[in-house]
Formats: C-alpha cells, structure tokens, sequence
C-alpha cells in the first residue's frame, strides 16, 4: 500500500539557510572560522539549521572539534537558534471526554491524571507541524537514521518534532535506542503459516535493556532531566517504578546515564532473574515486595503522592511519545508504505495505543495515507481485554491474573484500558488471547526458524497462528508481529520447555541435547538418525 505523495513546496525556513544574510553565522561564537555545512542536501535544517556550525576536518573528525562531544556539538548548534523558533510545541490534555474543554497543563506541570481523575494524553500542536508537508517529514526521519549526531542518531529522537518539541538537546538523555530490527520471518511464514510471503517480526528488544521499554523511557527521563535541571529545577528526587521486569530495567538505565535516583517495586519471585538482575547492576533502590503488580502499582502510586519521586509507570503519558516512534520506525522499514497488521502483546495495555498514535500522527500529517488494522494478544491467564471484546464492550471487570510465562504482561487491572480500547475501536481491530501452551509452542515454533523469542512473542504469534487459520489474516497480508522482549531474558522458560519439564504441557517442539557415549561408531549412530541428506 503506497503512501500519500504530497507535493514539493519551497523549503521552509529559507531566510536562515546557511550562509545567508540573516546573521547566523555571526551569532555564533566560534573559532576558528572555518565551517562548512553537513546537513542532507534535500532537507529543510530543523535539526541543524545553523549548519554552519559545521567544522572543517580536524583530526579526521567533521561536525564538531577534536575536543567536543556530540552533546556540547548540539548546544553549540542549538545556541544559535531564536528560542522555539520553529513554533512546534505539546502539552496534556485529559484522554477522552472531559468536563471542562479547555483542560489543559504543560508538559513541565507533574501531573498524572486529569481533573476528573482519567488519564492524560500528550496533544501536539498539528496546526504547526502541518505547515510541513509529508515528504518532508518522511525526508527528514529518513535522513537522520544511523547517524550520531546528538541527538537525532536515535531512533526515537529522530522524530524529536514528533515527540517532545520543545526539549533542549542538551538535556535529553538517550542510549541511542530504537532503529530495531525489522525480521523478514521468510521460513515461519512459508512453512507454518500458509505460505505468508509477507510476515515481518520488529525486534524491539534489540535495544539497550532487552526490550520496548527503552523507546518510552528516554522520553519520561529526559524530561526529569529538564525539570531536575535550571532554570526550572524542580525538587524531584528520584524516579520510580511498578515493574513486571522490563520498565525497571529500562528505567534504571536511564537513570543511571543520567545521575538520577531511581526507585522500583517488584513482585516477589514473578519476574525472571535476568529482568531482576538489571536494576540491581544499574544501582536502583529495588524493593521485592510480596504482592503482585497491580499490588506494586497501588503502593507506587501512594508514595509518590507523598514523596517527591516522580512515576514512571505508562499512568504517565510521556512513555508513549517515546513507545509510538515504533510505529513511524515500521513506515519507514517499508518505505512509507503500511502494512494490513499490526500484532502486538499487550498488558498494561499503553503500548497498542502508542502505536495507534504513532500511525495515526503519521496519516493526519500526510506521511501515509491509511492505517493498519492493531491486533493486541493477551495470556489467556492475564486476559481483561480480552473478555471486555468478547463481551461487545459492555463493562470492563478487572481480573485476577494467574501466573504466566510471559510474565512482563501478567496484569490484571491494566491502567491503560480505555486507551486499548480506543486503538482497538479506531481501527477496526481485534483482540485474541494464548493459553500457556500455545504461546511456549508458538515461541519455540518461531525459534526453530531463526528467531529466538521472548514468550510474550509467543503470545502475539499464536494469535497470529489463531487468526491465519480462521481466515481473518490472509496469506499476502503484509503482517507485522512485535517482539517486546529479548528472548535472552526469559531462558529459563525455555529450558524448562526443551527438557520437558513444565506441568500439563506436551512441549511438541522440544529439542533436548541427546546424551552419548565417548566414542566415534555412537556418535555415528545418533548422527545418521538425526541428518537427512538430499540427494
């Protein structure tokens, strides 16, 4: 499905050109003054409209000097430019119906929930992004990918306009996240599916932490970063976390990088060693407490009332900016053309929307010209959603979640409900649901092709296996699976699944290592059982 073409139009913007006669190049302090602009030749300068800031080579370096980082290149940068002169800016609003229409609150206000007590949505200013055309945002996006020039390099940042507009540079705090990649499951398809020659798995736990958490993390401590820092310096001592295991990771990261306090609530023996290890190695203040999530969630929400630590749980909406830039790295993976599906696991359910809107904002601003039809799988053992759909959307009855494989989405109470079900209405979506089963054989079916999944994967896949086998999903479907989690962080599962060793579970595809004797004629034996040579 092709995109939207929107027609050229004359740059924006064209009166701070580089070395032109508005006067930039002398608002720069800079010496010696030999420059020479870097910015891509088709590309409006938003992100380096002071391009002359550009350095001639020294020391075989070019953009900035042999002694300056890419964090002080951008403050350089960015020092030249009038304040917010691109007039591009975001605040909250309340998510859904509200009481009061001009509800509002900046970006820099610490709030989390709306008057009414809903949930807050971050609303970008349209109006000013739609002074650009399509092609120019898609040229834009595309011209930063793989680049580290601070701090576009990555691959949420490089959609800053689209994100946070109006942070300064020198205040984001990035481990170049994002840029995952996109997996042609070409045998997975072709052999187990039906012959789909279009079935793509994006691996956004391939990323600094192991999973997805990392795109929306950046975001949420980059602005801690701003309010911590002057001139606003705000009293924020900390920032914590309910976490199943990846947003504590990803968190304390982040917090890490950038000198922060970070404080995570953790579920008692429910999250996997790894997960568990990650905070702990990044120097967080990890409290295991003998409850579930939704426990860990409720206590979390109750000290942050109290104290000044500031929470990081997808309640607040930052997170999703980040989280949604998953969606626009997907376009463009396929050359701004959309994909019919979009499966994607889901828990405390903030995810599904983000890439909701992350699609949607591209198809209001002209990137695309339709959307993708979401899917969300849910555990059968931790599935709200799923009964809310099946019930035609009467009610939503929170559950009490059991104990599953893919632990990272064993919530019952999932904050974002009325997000999900909005992504889901909006785009004619479908919610479907795996028994512990199914998604350990749809895991293990997809590794045996190459992949190594997380079971959470696993979920999303055997509703993909579900949907391809009751004709919803076609065999030419262009269908996108996302993996949240890197399968490295659940080996446990895994080894419990290979030697047999999980209760009422068949484990069809378990591949245990075969035990043989020291000798050459035994191993013979196994070998000429196992190979089958063509001939």
């Amino acid at each position: 499905m092709a995109a939207a073409v929107a027609s050229s139009s004359a740059l924006p913007f064209a009166s701070l050109q580089p070395n032109s006669s508005a006067g930039l190049k002398n608002a720069i302090p800079l010496s010696p003054p030999t420059f020479r602009a870097t910015c891509p030749r088709r590309i409006p300068p938003l992100s380096c409209v002071a391009a002359s800031t550009s350095i001639e080579e020294d020391n075989g370096r070019r953009g900035r000097y042999a002694d300056e980082s890419i964090r002080e290149e951008a403050a350089r940068r960015d020092h030249a430019l009038p304040a917010n002169f691109h007039g591009f800016s975001a605040w909250y609003v309340p998510f859904g119906p509200s009481s009061d229409p001009n509800e509002r609150y900046s970006l820099d206000d610490v709030v989390y929930r709306s008057s009414s007590g809903g949930l807050l949505d971050v609303r970008h200013d349209f109006s000013a992004l739609a002074k650009f055309p399509g092609s120019y945002w898609r040229d834009l996006f595309d011209s930063r990918v793989g680049r580290t020039t601070w701090p576009y390099g990555s691959g949420v940042w490089s959609k800053k306009e689209f994100v946070l507009p109006e942070i300064d540079a020198d205040h984001i705090v990035s481990l170049f996240e994002g840029n995952s990649n996109l997996f042609w499951a070409e045998r997975l398809g072709r052999e187990h599916l039906g012959g789909m020659p279009d079935l793509w798995v994006k691996h956004c736990g391939i990323s600094h932490t192991g999973s997805f958490k990392d795109l929306g993390m950046t975001v949420l401590v980059s602005q801690v970063n701003r309010l911590r820092s002057k001139p606003l310096s705000r009293p924020i001592g900390g920032v914590g976390c309910a976490s199943t295991g990846d947003t504590s990771a990803a968190l304390s990261a982040y917090c890490a990088a950038a000198n922060i306090p970070a404080i995570v609530f953790l579920p008692t023996d429910r999250i996997s060693l790894a997960q568990l290890v990650q905070p702990i190695a990044n120097g967080a203040t990890v409290l295991s407490i003998d409850t579930d999530f939704d426990g860990c969630m409720r206590l979390i929400r109750e000290v942050t009332a109290e104290l000044p630590i500031y929470l990081a749980n997808s309640l607040n909406s930052l997170r999703l900016e980040g989280q949604k830039t998953a969606a626009i790295e997907i376009l463009q993976q396929f050359d701004w053309e959309v994909p019919d599906w979009v499966i994607v696991p889901g828990g405390n359910l903030g995810n599904i929307y983000a890439f909701y809107k992350g699609f949607s904002m591209c198809k209001e601003l002209g990137l695309v010209d339709q959307m993708p039809r979401l899917v969300c799988a849910q555990a059968a053992n931790a599935n709200p959603l799923y009964l809310h759909y099946k019930s035609g959307w009467t009610d939503f009855k929170p559950v009490t979640a059991a104990e599953t494989f893919a632990s990272a989405i064993q919530i019952g109470d999932p904050v974002s409900i009325d997000r999900a079900v909005y992504a889901i209405q909006k785009t004619d979506g479908i919610v479907e649901e795996a028994t512990e089963e199914e998604l350990m054989d749809a895991m293990s079916l997809a590794d045996r092709t190459g992949m190594f999944a997380c079971p959470h994967t696993g979920v999303a896949l055997a509703a993909l296996f579900k949907l391809r086998e009751s004709g919803v999903i076609g065999t030419n479907d262009r269908t996108v699976v996302v993996s949240t989690a890197h399968g490295l962080k659940f080996t446990q599962s895994k080894v419990d699944y290979h030697a047999n060793e999980i209760a009422d579970m068949v484990c069809r595809f378990a591949n245990p290592p075969v035990k043989v004797k020291a000798d050459f004629g035994s191993v013979m034996d196994v070998l000429r059982k196992k190979l089958v040579v063509k001939k």
